[in-house]
This record gives structure tokens, sequence and C-alpha cells, in this order.
């Protein structure tokens, strides 16, 4: 058998894959390396398992020759991933009348009927295919039990249990191979991520049976808690019991440290214990792996029956590499591979707990990670009042304007009815570290009426209580249990691991001074985006941005903006300060100024009062004003153009911020971002005015000083003529929000009613405004970098769309050699991670 590849022995040499025989199988042939006490064992590969589902039955004597004929037997299934599962253990193979008669003397009869009685039934269900009901009746155990499930299966099958080990063997191979090729089996494990063509081994091993005289009994052990990662020795042990029984909801199991609630394992077989904990942590360090132990012990002696990598969260999965790594057992560049980016989102946000229930209303789209709890508002006055009076409170909107930002600061967490990972609520909840669902069209918003239904039919109400999960998109009702963030020293260990192996650097979006604090601490490289738009909708600047789209003449705007300069030049000297340094890209007014009128009725006739001005008047310019297609029509660079005291003032505001930052601090050099640019001569004018103003400042101060201007690009035109603008600038920052929205032709802000049927309909691999897309806009992407840099090599080439956070998309950069993303400063950690392992796997060929 030792040279059959399909049906071995488990030695150090035998040959054993996880590829050919399972996890398991593997691990066992590890665990016999490190001369552990594991029972004999055989493999069956993935091919013998095939051939046994067809009805080719494997040479039966030669696996029944490796074990003691009066040996009973279990098979386990081995799966390539241990996650994809596999059909349930059979235990006590060979169980049979006379070996019941045998096992009576030695270990007692009831120890004797229960391991029979366990098969009988256990070989009814999953061979003979008979209905787990036959047995509801039998309410006795031991020998009386056992006589009446021997004669229910004979009433059932119409023929005696079988007592040929050998053919009950066969039995249990061939149910376990068939049921591995199950329509309901392949679905499952499909969903788990396995392909549709994935094999299975199986392991056939000799049984200690854990039941009979003197200490015996199963259980599991490992060296840290599954949820936080944290040193401690966690499992359960069960006296008499065999498999993995200590792990049922309802069995008295043992602790297994020493502990004043109740009996330990420790205390009832102390040498075994200390056994167990040494063979852990033999484990752990042979096999570079937290591992979860399965033991039986039998009159007080260990045996090891398998060992399964330790089930994790996501900070338990950082904690356990940093701490491997910090043992010598991996290096720090492993440790790093380690950790998924994706759900170090998890880490840097408050979560639902793992075991909390949840009462789930309905799952959207999880638009910005973490969870929070708090009470229903529908207004982002309600949230204000709400933060006022120290209560967390979740903003219910059917979706979000730049006047509700004011609320979302107020807010814990925020639900909206429309809206995809590229809307207002989705931006600004991933800037503000807000757990934030969008999309969720299956409940009915009544903002009006104050009113929220889900799909269930229950109705929630201004105060009623609901913890927004954004990492899952789940709307819960109720407080469930929660995990607090976990930004500890294990979290910081590995940021400065990262940073030490990438080779591109990241910056945050940052609209604010607390946007700015936030980068700052999660490391960012400076400012890569800062939204000056934000900074209007307050209040007190609110009615003077007003005032100015009611002016009639350039001159009655500037004399209007010129109330704002001293807020823009503190809010800059801010940013500024908080950065020390480090370089801030500021953008330049981008939004279209419709959005600072009010819509109602009642708010444009309290903006009439305001600006003491016929009601008839204002309505006529809210009118004039508006735009079929806004976010296609007067914004960003072209109204630079039609009304240049805009930016004058902004760009006056930044110059004089740039001085009054340096006087007591490092040295300032502004970047000044011209948004929505499709033409070279756009970016000639607004260089021409900013140039103007820069002389203008210099020459009031006395003081010169150096600013970089560059341009956002938005627009397929900008990234196709990228030759003829870069010479004009510094930097080309690639807005691939914008930019996917218009070479999709989809609004971002609605794309989120129908992008999961066209993902799930394999339209799109991937929600193109979550994930870049490779083919369409990431060829935008290769052009404008191409010939950006043809034309002017020294070019700084970035991304500042939301695209900047998401490891699939960093990839895509890094190979196009831009210099930096920019992400939400909530994300700066997970694309600090994904650029270290882009970086460590080009290294290494991957």
């Amino acid at each position: 058998m030792q040279n059959n590849p399909h049906t071995t022995l488990i030695t150090s040499d035998a040959p054993v894959t996880a590829h050919t025989h399972g996890g398991r199988a593997k691990c066992l042939q590890r665990l016999v390396r490190l001369d552990l006490p594991v029972p004999r064992t055989v493999a069956l590969s993935f091919d013998a398992v095939h051939q046994i589902a067809e009805g080719d039955v494997p040479n039966l004597d030669a696996i029944l020759e490796q074990f003691d004929p009066t040996t009973l037997l279990c098979v386990r299934p081995s799966s390539e991933d241990p996650d994809w599962g596999g059909p349930g253990a059979v235990l006590n193979i060979g169980m049979n009348d006379a070996r019941y008669v045998d096992l009576s003397d030695t270990m007692g009869a009831e120890a004797a009927a229960a391991l029979y009685l366990r098969f009988v039934q256990s070989y009814a269900i999953h061979v003979a295919r008979l209905d787990a009901d036959v047995f509801d009746d039998i309410d006795m155990d031991g020998s009386e039990g056992l006589r009446h499930s021997l004669r229910a299966y004979e009433d059932e099958t119409d023929e005696a249990f079988p007592q040929d080990r050998g053919e009950q063997l066969i039995g249990v191979l061939r149910s376990m191979a068939r049921a591995w090729d199950g329509t309901s089996a392949r679905l499952l494990r499909q969903a788990k991520g396995a392909p549709a063509d994935a094999g299975l081994g199986l392991v056939i091993q000799e049984m200690i049976p854990g039941v009979g005289q003197g200490e015996c009994g199963s259980g599991v052990l490992q060296l840290v808690d599954s949820t936080t990662g944290m040193p401690q020795i966690t499992g359960r042990y069960l006296s008499q019991s065999q498999g993995r029984d200590a792990l049922g909801e309802d069995v008295a199991a043992l602790f297994l440290e020493k502990d004043p609630r109740g009996p330990s394992l420790e205390e009832v077989a102390p040498k075994a214990f200390a056994e167990l904990k040494e063979q852990a942590a033999l484990m752990r360090e042979k096999l570079r792996e937290e591992m979860q132990v399965e033991f039986v012990i039998q009159n007080g002696k260990v045996h090891i029956l398998d060992g399964v990598r330790v089930q994790r969260t996501s900070r338990a999965a950082m904690r356990i590499a940093v701490r491997l790594a910090e043992d010598g057992i991996i290096p720090p560049q492993e440790a790093v591979m380690r950790v998924d980016p994706h759900a170090l989102n998890e880490l840097l946000h408050r979560q639902v707990h793992p075991e909390a229930r949840r009462d789930v209303l309905t799952t959207a789209i999880g638009a910005s990670p973490g969870a929070s709890t708090g009470k229903i508002v529908f207004t982002s006055a309600e949230a204000q009042a709400s933060a006022a009076r120290g209560e967390a409170c979740v903003l219910v909107r059917r979706e979000t304007s730049p006047e509700d930002v004011r609320g979302m600061h107020a807010a814990v967490a925020v639900l909206t009815e429309k809206g995809g990972m590229t809307s207002h609520a989705a931006v600004i909840g991933r800037g503000l570290g807000l757990p934030c669902i969008v999309g969720a069209s299956d409940m009915r918003f009544q903002t009006k009426k104050k009113m929220l239904t889900a799909p269930d039919g229950r109705v929630f109400k201004t105060g009623d209580v609901l913890t927004i999960d954004g990492s899952s998109g789940q709307v819960l009702a109720g407080q469930p249990a929660m995990l607090e963030a976990a930004l500890d020293d294990c979290f910081q260990t590995l940021m400065a691991w990262a940073d030490a192996e990438r080779d591109i650097d990241i910056r945050a979006n940052a609209d604010t001074p607390a946007d700015a604090q936030t980068a700052r601490n999660f490391q960012a490289q400076g400012i890569g985006l800062c939204r000056t738009e934000h900074m209007f909708f307050e209040p007190g600047r609110l009615i003077v941005m007003r005032e100015m789209i009611f002016a009639q003449t350039s001159s009655g705007r500037a004399a209007v903006l010129e109330r704002l300069l001293p807020m823009q030049r503190e809010d800059f000297v801010q940013l500024f300060r908080i950065m020390e340094g480090q370089p801030v890209c500021i953008r330049l007014f981008d939004p279209p100024l419709h959005e600072f009128l009010p819509t109602t009725r009642s708010g444009q006739r309290e903006l009439a009062e305001a600006l003491d001005l016929p009601v008839s008047d204002v309505e006529r310019r809210v009118n004039a004003m508006t735009e079929y297609n806004p976010m296609l029509g007067l914004r960003g660079v072209r109204l630079g153009v039609t009304v240049p005291e805009i930016y004058d003032m902004q760009a006056r505001a930044i110059f004089e911020a740039t001085l009054d930052a340096r006087k007591n601090g490092a040295p300032v050099v502004p970047e000044v971002m011209i948004p929505l640019v499709s033409a070279k001569r756009e970016v000639e004018l607004v260089k021409s005015r900013i140039d103007s103003v820069a002389a203008a400042v210099a020459s009031e101060r006395g003081q010169e000083f150096e600013y970089r201007l560059g341009v956002m690009v938005e627009t397929p035109r900008a990234c196709l003529r990228a030759e003829e603008i870069a010479p004009q600038t510094a930097f080309m920052s690639f807005g691939t929000n914008d930019l996917t929205q218009m070479t999709y032709g989809l609004s971002r802000d609605d794309a989120g009613r129908f992008m999961s049927a066209y993902v799930r309909q394999g339209v799109f691999g991937e929600d193109p405004f979550h994930v870049l897309d490779p083919d369409g806009v990431g060829e935008l992407l290769k052009l404008g970098a191409e010939r950006g840099r043809a034309a002017k090599p020294d070019v700084t080439l970035s991304v500042c769309g939301e695209h900047g956070g998401n490891p699939e998309s960093i990839a895509i950069c890094r190979d196009l050699g831009f210099d930096y993303v920019s992400c939400s400063p909530f994300r700066v950690p997970v694309a600090r991670l994904a650029a270290a392992q882009l970086a460590i796997s080009s290294r290494l060929g991957g």
C-alpha cells in the first residue's frame, strides 16, 4: 500500500499533499512528523474517492490489514480547504455483536452499548439512508436502547445490521463519496469559494474510544481566543465522549484550565492537560500557525486526532500574525501577507460581536464600515439636537445632500433609501468613519411622516432604536452586543512592517481639521484631496454664499466673497498646521451653485427674508439656475472660468494661510487643484488668475512662497488630451469617481438600484464604483499617464477617488507607476497594508 499514491498509510514520507489527499490528511502527516500521538491513519486520495463514488471499490483488504482486526475505525472528510466542509465523520466502524460482548468485558456494558448504539444510528441514517425519525420513539439508553435500535434497523431494511467490518467500511466510504458529489453539497461548497470540481479525500483512522474505565473523553484545545487573538487556553472537554461531542450546546463540558465556575480537565487529568499544552505549543511553532487540537483521552492517555487552523475574526487574525512574527516563528513580511486588507476595516471601527443575535430587517449596500446603534431621526436638525442632548442617533434619509453634512457629523450612523458606493452619503460616511448603509430600497422611507417600514411590515418611528452594520450592509433592530475598535500596539506594529515594504505613497481625502487629524493618526503621507465646498455649508457661511449667488456684478460677488475669505483662510491654516509640513492638495470649488439654494417653498421664503428680497425674485433665481443634468453642467473649472471671483478668493485664502501657517511650523508648499478640466485652455485661463493672486499676496506680505498647481482628471477627454494638459501642471490627480461615472454613462447615485443585478448576472465583474474597472476606466488612466508623462516626465500622478482605498484598484495604480493614491482617512490603513502586500508579492514574483 505504501507505494499506492491513492490509498496510503500516513507516515512521515508518504506521498500525501493537500492538492491530492486534502488538508486534513496533510496536517495529520505533519503531526506524525512531529512524533505526536496520532492514531494509525490511511488516506484516500481525491481520485480514489471519485472512483468509489462511481462504484469502483479500492482494495479493501489492503486498507484493513493496516489496522489490528479488533480495532474500531472512523472515517473523516479531507477537502483541500477545511472551510469547504464535507460529509460528517462516521465513528466506531467495526462495531458488531461480537465486539460489543468483548468491549463490555473491558470497558463496561454501558460504554460498549453507547459505542454500538452511536454507530448503528449513524450507519442507518448516512449509509442505509433511513429517516432519523425511525429512532425517535427509542428513548432508552444502554443495552436496551441498542436492542431496540437494531430491531428498528432490521424492520426498515428487511435485513440484519451488517456485522462485517469490511462491509461496514465500504458502505461508509461509498456514502461519503456520493454525498460530496450531490447537488446540494456542490452548491454549498461553491458558495464558500470552492471550485465546482473540487475533490474530496477521506482518512480512515484507528478509533480511540473516549469512553470506558479511568478518565476517558474527548475535546478540543487552542492557545488563543478566536475573537480577540489574545493568548488564552480555550476549548472544551467532555468525559465519556467521542469526536466533537464536547462542542454540543447542551452538554456538561468541563473547563480546560482550573476555573472557579466548575471542574476542569486540569484537575481531573493534570498530566494529560500538561501534555496537550505542550503539544499545542509544538504545533504552533512547527506548523507556523495557531492550531486547534482535537484530542481524545483513553484511560488518562492523550491521543491527537486532528489539528485544524483556529477559526478567527479579523482582529484575531491580525494579532495572531503579529505574535507569530514577534516570536520569530514567521518573518514580519509573512505576517503582513497574512492579514486581509479588506478585513482590516473591521479593526478600525466598532463591530457587532460575532456571537451576538442579529434581528436583521434588510440587507443593502454597506457603503462605510463599522457598526453603531442609535435612535432614529429623519432630519439633520434632529440629529444635531440629539447630539446636543448626548443621545446617539441614526440619520435616516431618502438620500443625503451637502446640506446634511452637519447632521451626518452629529449622527452615529446613516441609512439611505437611494445611492451606491460613491453616492454623497457613502463618500462622506467613509470620510467621517461613520457606519453607512445606502440603497436600502426594500424598506419604505416616509420621511415626511417620519416612518420607516421594514420588508416584514414592522414600522419604526422617531426615537426607535436601530443598529447600522456598515460592514455587512445589515440594518438591525435593537442593540446587539458590540466589539470596540482594535487600534492597539499590535495594529501599530503591523502597520510599521507594512510601511517598510510598500513602494507607493498613501494620502488621505480630508475636508476638515477633524478629518486631517484622523489622517495624521493613521499616518497618511499628506492630504491628496481637500474638497473646499464642504466648508461652505455651515449656517454662517451658507447665507454668505447665497448672497454671492444673488449678486448681480463681478464686483458685487467679490465684495460678498471678501467676507468668506478669513473663514477659508483659517480653515487652511488649521489643515496646514495639523499636517505639519506634509503636502496638502486643495481642490478648488467644484459643485454647481444651485446646491446652495433652498429647494422648498419655506426655505425660499426664509432666504428672501434674510436677503431682503421679494420671494418672487428668489424663486426666479432658483429656477434660472436649475440644470437638467447638474453633474455635467456649470461646475468645477467651468465655474472658475465663468465666475472667477470664487477661485480668486480661494487662491488668496490658500496663499495667505500658507504664509500664516509657516510662521510657527514646518514649511508649507500647498497644492492647488483645478477640478473637472477637459481642455488645455481651461487650465491656462485659471492658472493665469491664480498666478496673479499669488504674485499679489507675495507683494502685499513681502514674502515669497512656493505652490504647485495641478488638475483633477475626471473626464475621458482630459485623459485623452493629457499630453496638452500636463505641461501646464505640476500634478495630475485622477478623480476616478466621476471618471467612472462619465466613462460608463452611469449615475453613481442611482446605480445602486440595479448594480447588484448587473454583477449577479455577470454584466460587470464588480461594481465599478467600488473596484476600479481595469478594462475601461483603467485603460483611460493608462492613456492619461502615458501621454501626460510623455509631455512632462516629472508630472506627479495620483488617484484621489474612493478607489484609492481599494486593494484591487491600488494594484492598477501601482502597475501604472502612479506616485500615490488618496482615500478616506479611515481607509488609509487598508491602503497601506494593500500596497505593502503588492510590493512583497512583486518581489517574490507573485
